[in-house]
């Protein structure tokens, strides 16, 4: 297995957090919609391509770009510095076909920018600092009290109210890929970034197929992942996942989704890497997207975890796990 411990010394390329996917869509009109009623807010629209942000303080969460054909068009990771992005561009090989350091200076929020390419499979990554900050929005969420059995918090002639709508999107937790050579990969991403693995799943000969990567910010708390990849016969994404407020707004949002006719792929369950309570949908193009609530928070005193590959290590209640999310 992976001992979870990169072998190159290079100087790691610092990732801070996760900022924004972007889609791109052959029927935009339909991923658009989608966006609203998964719990986006639409922000601006510039050229072909429609940006849409959370109530967090990203300037943008999601980009849909018009295109002639469905296809994921990278996620993009904060960096401490211009430094990281200099020295990206300059360090990283050249079958990564990184980009020089650019201007983001029409798009929300405004920074700089260097995108590369996956060196096993060529999907976009992108590097981003500099960009401004929006004020965090106030979706008007009900504070909740809980009557248990021996413990009653609410008070007297006082009602848990709701109002039904999609479930807001607070921030882009993390996203996912298939790719053809887990080995490369793992090795190219563990030493070339601050990336560090939470999990590291082994199949049946006790080699490592699947990664959960965190960020690797010392004493900060960061997310159990926002990165993760596992082997298989094609590349593609896999699914992108958006944090919202609590169980009863995700569980709202499931209900919103249903009601508008979209597919479930998988949920309302909850993960045991991760603890997230998750609920997946298919967009129009049969891209996969999560709400989940309730993730953990880990700082670099957790070890790195081994967990063999079993359907039952995805989750701990919840409905069994469709083939259609194993793919």
């Amino acid at each position: 297995m992976a001992s979870g411990l990169p072998s190159n010394p290079l100087k790691k390329i610092q990732l801070v957090r996760i900022a924004h996917v972007w889609y791109k869509h052959a029927n935009i009109d339909a991923a658009k919609q989608f966006a609203l009623d998964f719990g986006f807010v639409e922000t601006a629209q510039v050229g072909k391509t429609t940006f849409y942000r959370g109530y967090g303080t990203e300037p943008f969460a999601l980009a849909l770009e018009a295109s002639d054909k469905d296809e994921f068009a990278g996620a993009a990771f904060v960096v401490e510095s211009e430094e990281d992005l200099v020295h990206a561009s300059k360090t990283l090989p050249k079958e990564c076909r990184p980009t020089d350091v650019h201007e983001m200076k029409d798009l929300p929020g405004g920074g700089k920018r260097v995108t590369f390419y996956d060196p096993v499979d060529g999907f976009p990554f992108h590097l981003i600092h500099g960009q401004t900050l929006v004020e965090r929005e106030d979706p008007g969420f009900p504070h909740l009290r809980y009557n248990y059995p021996v413990e009653k918090n609410r008070g007297v002639n006082e009602f848990q109210r709701f109002t039904k709508r999609p479930a807001p999107v607070h921030k882009l937790g993390h996203f996912g890929m298939c790719v053809t050579n887990f080995a490369k990969c793992y090795e190219f991403y563990s030493t070339r970034f601050n990336f560090h693995p939470s999990e590291l799943v082994h199949n049946d000969d006790n080699v490592d197929n699947t990664v959960f990567f965190r960020l690797n910010r010392g004493d900060e708390l960061v997310d159990h992942h926002c990165f993760f990849f596992f082997e298989g016969p094609k590349m593609h994404v896999h699914h992108s996942s958006f944090e919202t407020h609590d169980f009863d707004a995700q569980v709202l949002g499931h209900d919103w989704l249903r009601q508008k006719g979209y597919t479930n792929c998988w949920g309302v369950g909850r993960h045991v890497m991760g603890s997230q309570i998750f609920d997946y949908w298919f967009d129009p193009a049969k891209f996969i997207m999560e709400h989940y609530v309730d993730g953990d928070l880990l700082d670099m005193r957790e070890p790195t975890h081994h967990t063999k590959a079993a359907p039952d290590n995805l989750h701990v209640w919840g409905p069994e796990v469709p083939a259609t999310f194993l793919q």
